[in-house]
């Protein structure tokens, strides 16, 4: 959600500032701009729409080695070309990107710039007003950030151009992520590694409240009140070739089809030299520590931590609680005496689930984060992470890092439950190397899921996905994946609550999609499809081998009762993606989304 790109060095600054939004075209926009500052002055280029639009709009002809840009998700003020970034105060002499919400931005406009008349309807542009302001009352350029910043109340990751400055790029942030990335003869600026890695791999990770100077040759880093700070920059762990779609059409098909893959890799990744599974020791001990897990989440990682509180339970013996993190940081229920909070996310910098995390830490409670994102903010704050080692996903549809969330949650609490003495036994190593071939069955029969797509869902406006026990938390991933993607209004919900109200819903043609994989349940869900099939519905059932009967659409292969979240999934993100497809949608980058959700 929202991308900033910076560069200040030796080299065109335009091409690489488009190139660096294109890189962060997957976290959802609706406009983009740059702006490039040379001897002539600060020259702003921005479009309402894609990237291709801003870049048949940029003047060629203008040079220039210094230059900021920005991706925009429209909060306040319409997606236009007038309320895209970047902003520039009344004088024309500072021009702004910023990611974020300023929750005070009225009330700052009403105190300090009353005369000025607005050109947009944003609260960023309040930001570069006030700098404004306060250098002409006499204030540094610095000195004039700091103090606007010490009046912003909420999120923001900012930078700044000054025209009167021909070598500085000034930087901010709170809440909002931010990097400022090194190189030889030059520094960038990122809001997402993965936006620089054309031109370094070496980042510098910055921190609330913290103002930087990005130079050509150095990195200036203080605190707000003035307070020198040291830092090395890290290595991106970050294959740049990993990003790129090659021959598929769209990056969520070639997610869905790397996901046998990532199943093997986090088998590997998590095996010791003797060849068992295992995860790090003090990860380990602060799980067996806790009395109680707590597992915050949001959207598709909610529903991951759904599927976790089985395992935890079934596999460890240790109660979970699964909280909404944008419910929970403002309605904390009664905590157990020894809680351990873990935080699931595929990019890391989910503002909901940070803003729970640093009233954790607040309390002195110690948290784990899972996340696709090594270097990411819940990642560098909790105390311990596991990673998914999915690769980069960049489909605004979670698929692979979904199934990688499930298997590490899985390992986590396998491993929990061979040390306690405790939970189920089986070998899980050997189970998900099955679950792996058996994802790589359903991704090789994408014909036969196409045409579930044309049968059930061609001319649908909603659809249903029904389950039990474990089925149940698939079916709200399925629903997810359906309406995120297609548009098409649809709901996933337990089997059994049918009859207690949404079958009053189910009318003749209504697609829905069942669940069969869990054997003590497997009846009572055939069950519920005749009750729909009976109010005229177009049933789908999905089982699994061995469970399966005649006149079922799609028979999956045999995995672990346990495990079938992570194979009962994939043919839904197929039928999704297809249903998408046929209704011309915009599969990777579908309306009014973002990857990455940085504003709460």
């Amino acid at each position: 959600m929202c991308g900033i790109v910076g560069y200040n060095g030796g080299l065109d600054a335009k091409e690489i500032l488009l190139k660096g939004l294109e890189k962060l075209e997957y976290r959802g926009y609706d406009s983009a701009g740059i702006a490039v500052r040379n001897e002539e002055g600060v020259t702003v280029f921005k479009e309402k729409g894609r990237i291709a639009d801003l870049r048949a709009s940029v003047n060629l002809n203008v040079s220039a080695d210094i230059g900021i840009g920005h991706t925009r998700w429209a909060t306040h003020g319409v997606p236009n070309k007038l309320n895209a970034h970047p902003h520039q105060s009344t004088s024309g002499r500072f021009t702004l990107v910023h990611n974020g919400v300023i929750e005070n931005y009225h009330l700052l406009q009403k105190a300090y710039l009353k005369g000025i008349q607005m050109q947009s309807d944003t609260d960023t542009e309040v930001i570069v007003q006030l700098v404004d302001l306060f250098a002409k009352e006499g204030l540094s350029t610095v000195e004039a950030f700091r103090k606007t910043l010490s009046l912003l109340h909420g999120s923001y990751a900012l930078a700044l151009l000054d025209q009167e400055d021909e070598d500085t790029i000034y930087v901010a942030k709170n809440k909002s992520p931010l990097l400022v990335g090194v190189g030889e003869g030059f520094n960038v600026v990122a809001s997402d590694a993965m936006a620089m890695l054309q031109v370094t791999d070496q980042f510098i990770e910055l921190r609330d409240k913290e103002v930087v100077l990005v130079h050509k040759d150095k990195v200036e880093i203080t605190t707000l009140d003035g307070r020198a700070v040291e830092r090395k920059p890290f290595t991106a762990e970050l294959d740049a070739s990993d990003i790129e779609k090659g021959t598929y059409p769209h990056y969520m098909l070639k997610e869905m089809d790397e996901q046998p893959g990532v199943v093997r890799k986090i088998i590997q990744e998590y095996s010791n030299e003797a060849g068992e599974l295992t995860i790090d020791d003090q990860i380990l001990e602060a799980i067996k520590a806790a009395d109680r897990l707590y597992i915050i989440a949001a959207g598709t990682s909610y529903h991951a931590g759904l599927v976790g509180k089985q395992y935890f339970e079934k596999l460890a013996g240790i109660p979970v609680e699964v909280h909404i993190s944008s419910e929970f940081g403002y309605n904390m229920p009664l905590l157990s005496e020894k809680p351990l909070f873990i935080f699931i996310t595929q990019s890391g910098e989910t503002a909901d689930s940070r803003q729970v995390l640093v009233k954790v830490k607040e309390l002195n409670y110690p948290a784990l984060t899972i996340t696709n994102v090594p270097g990411s903010t819940l990642s560098r704050e909790a105390d311990y992470t596991l990673l998914l080692h999915a690769g980069p996903e960049i489909a605004v549809a979670s698929t692979k890092a979904y199934v990688a969330q499930v298997a590490v949650l899985a390992i986590a609490a396998y491993v929990t439950g061979k040390s306690l003495g405790k939970g189920v036994v089986l070998d899980l190593k050997q189970e998900l190397a099955i679950v792996a071939n058996g994802i790589q069955t359903i991704v090789d029969s994408k014909d036969e899921l196409e045409q579930i797509a044309e049968d059930y869902l061609k001319i649908a406006r909603n659809a249903f996905f029904i389950g039990r026990n474990l089925d149940f938390c698939v079916s709200v991933e399925g629903a997810l994946k359906l309406k995120e993607i297609s548009y098409i209004q649809a709901e996933g919900f337990a089997g059994g609550e049918l009859k207690h109200g949404t079958i009053a819903l189910i009318e003749e043609g209504t697609p829905v999609f069942a669940l069969a994989t869990q054997e003590q349940v497997a009846l009572n869900i055939r069950g519920n499809v005749k009750e729909v099939v009976a109010r005229g519905a177009n049933a789908c059932i999905i089982s699994m081998e061995g469970l399966n009967e005649e006149g079922d659409r799609l028979v999956i292969p045999k995995v672990h009762t346990l495990l079938t979240p992570l194979v009962a999934v994939v043919p839904l993100q197929l039928i999704s993606y297809y249903a998408a497809l046929h209704r011309r949608c915009d599969v990777d980058k579908p309306r009014n989304l973002a990857k990455s959700v940085t504003v709460e």
